[in-house]
Parts: structure tokens; sequence; C-alpha cells
């Protein structure tokens, strides 16, 4: 997505943009809440560079909003925290949502152990165990904050939603992952909580298909609901 972005707004400029966004995200999944920033003179409105980049940007990518800020904002350095949305559904999932959704097909879930378990995410961890190396030699800190982690019953659907700090890479589709099991029977919730006190990930743990997960929203400034404290 960032390359065809960047190719739109060097068509509108004239120059190469280089564009900054607020974090990455799998292979596969969504975003309905990206944000990214980038340099650049404009002598007209921000609505009228938005309806240019409308324009301009390939299927599948749908700018909803410019501003114009301050020079001290980054869109990944400035970010509190981020919302992610986890799509399951509870049969077959017709074919123009199949992309956007997890089907159980037959399979049949234990929604109160699948809330007992999310519950179990919140607070400060480490997450090492529900995370993946990307493979290219970068380390990163392991501990993570969430302040909000459970699920939603909306009829045909099961909706995971979780907020927090930040994510590592596979994080949010591993914790998925273990929560479907445990609403199939293969885990116990208790097993979370003993999944979360180790610092390497194995086998126990499968993630999630990606296209089920998007992610929803980055926050520049934390929600009222945000506890801290935990």
């Amino acid at each position: 997505m960032q390359d065809k972005i960047e190719q739109s707004l060097a068509q509108i400029f004239g120059c190469p943009i280089r564009t900054i966004g607020a974090g990455r995200t799998d292979a596969g999944v969504h975003a309905a809440g990206q944000v990214f920033h980038f340099d650049a003179r404009w002598n007209h409105s921000p609505h009228a560079l938005l309806q240019a980049l409308r324009v301009s940007v390939p299927v599948g990518i749908s700018p909803r909003k410019i501003d114009a800020v301050p020079p001290s904002f980054h869109a990944h350095l400035s970010a509190k925290g981020k919302r992610y949305l986890y799509r399951i559904c509870k049969g077959w999932a017709m074919p123009d949502m199949d992309r956007f959704v997890h089907s159980m097909k037959d399979r049949k879930l234990d929604f109160e152990a699948m809330q007992d378990a999310a519950g179990r995410f919140l607070g400060t961890h480490d997450f090492a165990a529900f995370s993946a190396n990307r493979g290219n030699g970068d380390e990163e800190p392991t501990i993570r904050k969430l302040w909000r982690s459970d699920w939603r019953d909306r009829g045909d659907e099961l909706h995971f939603v979780t907020e927090g700090e930040g994510y590592l890479y596979k994080m949010v589709r591993s914790m998925v992952g273990a929560m479907i099991d445990v609403g199939l029977g293969r885990m116990d919730p208790e097993e979370i909580s003993k999944i979360l006190l180790t610092d390497k990930r194995t086998a126990e743990v499968v993630s999630a298909p990606a296209r089920g997960l998007r992610m929803d929203k980055v926050f520049y400034r934390l929600p009222r609901r945000a506890n801290l404290e935990k």
C-alpha cells in the first residue's frame, strides 16, 4: 500500500514523496484507520489534495482525510496506542465477505471461555510467546500494555477488540489463535496465563488467519477508558 500511495503523491507533486506510516501490518491484514505523514508544499486546501489523491490511488486504497499538521507530528512516534479488530464468522461466510472474516464453518465456539481467555491479556505482560520474529534480525522489546481485550457477539459474527500502547509482529493473530483453541475446547483459559509467563513461542500458539484482522484506529490521545494502572 505504501508504495502505491507514494507513487500517487509523486504524480501530484511532481517529485518523489516519502511517507511515514503509523505502523506495519502483516501481509493480508486490512487497515481501516491507518495514518501516515509526509512533508511537501501544497498551495491549495487539504480537501483539494484529498480529492487529487482519491482519483490517483488504485482500487483497494481509500483515503479518508488529510490534515495539515505541525512539524513535530510523526505518524509513528506520536502515536499513543492502537485498536485492532478481529472478525469471526460463526458459520460459512458469503463469498463477498470471505476475504474479511475467518469462517468457523461447522465448528462451534464457547464464547464464555473465549471471553475469560481475553481478559487474561489485559494489563502489562511479556508477549514474547504471542509474537513472531520478522526474520530481518531486528529485536524489539516484547513488553506490551493492553487496556482493552474482549469479545462481542454480533449475531452472525464474533468480534475481538483490543486496544493497547503497541503490538508485536503477529501478536493479535496469535492471541486470537489461542483463544479460538480455547473456544474449541483444545485449551483451557488458564493456559493463556501460563503461556504469558513464558518467553518463547511454542507450537501451542497458532496464529489465526490474517484476513480476519484489521487495524481499526491509531490513537494520538489516549481514550478515556484506558486504564494505565494495569
